[in-house]
């Protein structure tokens, strides 16, 4: 039998603002259920905007069911597609699945066959939407310096997560300004076939999953931007398989910003913007720009495994995993040794236990985690830095990767990374009077 998996149609209902999405996959069937605020008016809901927004946002979501056993065939009968947006989800079920296909050693790429029908408009009415921005929260450094950009230059925000817990609510709490919070219910046989033999498990783009859900919500309730918080170095990859390149960051990656900013724009008219607020930005820069405020240290939370398993409860630092590891490296250089060792409860540089996961993040062993961590090199060159520092450089993990680092990359090009590292970027999809603003106050 030829496998396939089938998208069908969704549906929304505005009374309970409950929108429902159906898949197919060979002889089983899943339905994913997000709910999203209420109150959106019956235009905004019949709108063409928010109808194809809608289909859309059922084939990336799609994703999470499509993994279980990746058939070459995917079927969405009843959603029409232009060709521009076609490319855009072949985009997210290739690349956007990189990871997938690399750990679980399976050849996609180029040979996904994509059947639906086909769509002429290729823009559709511009819908009418308020200049003001809806902003990610992710719970980490990121997006709270997103907060503080926007507030800095007057620029009006509203919070937004997906399910959110721990972390998210205790920063949306301390910023003061009423979010706007969706629920996403996957469907649990999905999630226990995922741990079935038989089927494969892995990495999703969760930044597309939830960037296509926050835009349906700036179209139900009018937000004409939605900013996301993502930084240059997501644009790097971590290993060559399948003859490409293939990136755990991928839908956070410039490149991905610029294929569903398009989507989009042309899904509403152009009345709709998606851009990263941080792309100018190396990880090193927004940990000095994290530094100029304080208001967030006990409640940010860049952990991702702490962050999985105990939501509000626990502490919020594993203080073990690599991303635990490179947020802590790339603080140092920039931050008071006293305020680091409150925000993480201990020196993750003075345990000689945690030596080989930074040896990966600096690209002295191994390959790059699995993780949303930065570039090799920018963490070659915050170590440099650290060498060089009065607080840091007689720390177990500092003295004793020291001469591999200098081996490896020589000072004079570790000095160079560092100043890049410190050094805006003007590769951006930023709208150029708010870049202007942002760019006058990040100094």
């Amino acid at each position: 039998m030829t496998e396939f998996f089938r998208i069908e149609a969704p549906s929304f209902d505005p009374a309970t603002g409950e929108a429902r999405f159906s898949y197919t996959l060979n002889d089983l069937r899943f339905t994913e259920v997000l709910t999203l605020p209420q109150g959106a008016t019956a235009a905004a809901v019949a709108s063409p905007a928010f109808q194809k927004l809608l289909g859309l946002t059922a084939l990336v979501l799609g994703v999470s069911y499509f993994k279980l056993r990746a058939p070459f065939q995917i079927e969405a009968p009843g959603i029409p597609l232009t060709a521009s947006e076609r490319a855009f989800v072949i985009d997210v079920y290739e690349n956007g699945l990189g990871e997938f296909y690399a750990r679980n050693e399976l050849a996609r790429f180029g040979k996904l066959t994509l059947v639906a029908p086909g769509d002429a408009e290729e823009r559709k009415p511009p819908v009418v939407l308020a200049e003001r921005t809806l902003l990610p929260i992710g719970g980490g450094k990121d997006s709270l310096v997103s907060v503080d950009l926007l507030t800095h230059v007057g620029q009006q925000f509203t919070p937004f997560a997906v399910n959110p817990k721990g972390p998210i609510v205790s920063s949306v709490d301390a910023i003061g300004t009423a979010p706007v919070y969706v629920t996403r219910k996957l469907d649990p046989e999905m999630i226990r076939l995922g741990q079935s033999e038989g089927f494969y498990n892995g990495h999703v783009p969760s930044t597309a999953i939830n960037s296509m859900i926050a835009s349906l919500c700036a179209v139900l309730f009018g937000y004409n931007q939605i900013a996301l918080s993502n930084e240059r170095s997501a644009s790097e990859g971590n290993v060559i398989f399948d003859g490409r390149e293939t990136n755990h960051q991928y839908s956070k990656s410039l490149g991905f910003e610029l294929l569903i900013a398009d989507t989009l724009a042309n899904a509403t008219g152009g009345a709709l913007k998606y851009f990263s607020l941080l792309r100018p930005y190396s990880e090193a820069r927004i940990a000095s720009l994290f530094t100029k405020q304080n208001k967030f240290d006990s409640v940010f939370s860049s952990c991702n495994r702490n962050f999985r398993l105990n939501g509000n409860d626990g502490p919020l630092w594993c203080g073990e995993c690599p991303k635990c590891h490179f947020v802590f490296l790339i603080f140092a250089p920039f931050m008071a040794k006293q305020r680091m060792l409150e925000i993480f409860g201990k020196n993750l540089l003075d345990e000689p236990a945690n030596e080989q996961s930074f040896r990966e993040l600096a690209g002295l062993t191994g390959q790059k985690p699995w993780e949303c961590v930065g570039e090799i090199l920018e963490a070659a060159a915050c170590f440099y830095t650290l060498t060089r520092h009065a607080d840091w450089h007689e720390d177990a993990v500092v003295r004793s990767i020291k001469a591999d680092l200098f081996a490896q990359y020589g000072e004079e090009k570790l000095q160079r990374a560092m100043a890049e590292c410190l050094t805006d970027s003007h590769d951006h999809h930023i709208p150029p009077a708010l870049a202007a603003k942002v760019a006058a106050y990040a100094v």
